[in-house]
């Protein structure tokens, strides 16, 4: 990074299912509230560790039509995520409450001068990509998530805070942990597949294995889904290894989900994105921390100082 501070892109319902998930935090009505509390509590620790010149939450909107159509099993096996033992068998319907904890940590953020960002038929990680390739592609950026979809994002001025191992992902760890620089990264994803949205890959097509059998990965050029497809046709003539003849056998299963993997704006319409940057160019923050403190007191939720959270956010967004 240049040493400037950077904007800050958060994948608002990655970090706050975490938190959801593993903070016990309750309120005085007896409502479990750790998803809102641990999101607070995290904005400001980052706020106060990376000093942002910008904050920019954005939220899930419903999902991407675009990429059902490609493909109509797309995200359709996620499994619910299931609260921490910690809390036992008092807690009410967990879909009930995450939907409550949701709402009142949008309401909470309207207080301050975090821009969030909504906007319907749009996946978070979309809006990101945009904002990343476009809208913020001179600036240092910091994106906060545990969704490794980012990683094909980084670059000399993009890094990823991972709230899950709790550290910095940049080009070198990803290359290091995967055997595949960054700029290569979706290519062979498309391969592996990803279970946790539903996507199938080719049998045996793991990174490691994918950068032993296609040395051209690990190059500084990019190279295409379309270019493996062709070195295995190649390859399969005159090798018995089954990874080159699957490839062969099946190559739009990498060819779909390049669609559904890659971040550009293909996933976006031109109304999608005028609502983008619509929500940056005319976004007023707010710094009423009465106001703030008001709905923390009607909810009874007495384990957040609202006073140290505006002294760290305020110090870092002028």
């Amino acid at each position: 990074m240049s040493g400037m501070r950077p904007v800050m892109l958060i994948d608002g319902l990655n970090v706050y299912t975490r938190h959801f998930i593993a903070n016990p935090s309750m309120s005085d009505l007896g409502h479990h509230v750790g998803g809102v509390v641990g999101f607070m509590k995290g904005l400001q620790l980052l706020a106060d560790r990376i000093k942002p010149q910008a904050i920019y939450v954005v939220w899930e909107g419903g999902g991407s039509p675009r990429r059902r159509a490609i493909y109509s099993g797309y995200k359709q096996g996620r499994k619910p995520q299931k609260l921490n033992r910690f809390y036992g068998s008092d807690i009410p319907d967990t879909i009930e409450n995450r939907n409550y904890q949701l709402v009142l940590t949008i309401e909470l953020l309207k207080n301050t001068p975090i821009n969030q960002i909504y906007v319907g038929d749009c996946e978070a990680d979309d809006i990101i990509g945009f904002l990343v390739k476009n809208r913020f592609k001179d600036k240092d950026i910091v994106i906060v998530s545990s969704d490794k979809d980012y990683y094909q994002l980084l670059t000399d001025k993009v890094t990823q805070w991972s709230p899950g191992q709790k550290k910095f992902i940049m080009q070198n760890d990803v290359h290091k942990k995967f055997h595949i620089p960054v700029h290569n990264f979706c290519t062979v994803r498309c391969f592996v597949g990803d279970a946790s949205d539903g996507l199938g890959g080719i049998k045996g097509a793991g990174f490691k294995t994918m950068a032993s059998r296609f040395p051209e990965l690990v190059s500084d050029k990019h190279i295409s889904v379309n270019d493996i497809i062709e070195s295995s046709i190649e390859k399969s003539s005159s090798s018995k290894l089954k990874l080159y003849s699957r490839i062969t056998q099946d190559p739009e299963v990498p060819l779909r989900n390049w669609k559904l993997m890659y971040l550009d704006t293909k996933n976006l319409s031109a109304t999608h994105i005028q609502k983008i940057n619509g929500e940056i160019d005319t976004f007023e923050p707010s710094r009423n921390k009465i106001n703030l403190m008001k709905i923390l007191m009607r909810e009874g939720i007495r384990t957040f100082d609202a006073d140290s959270f505006f002294l760290a956010i305020n110090s870092a967004i002028q």
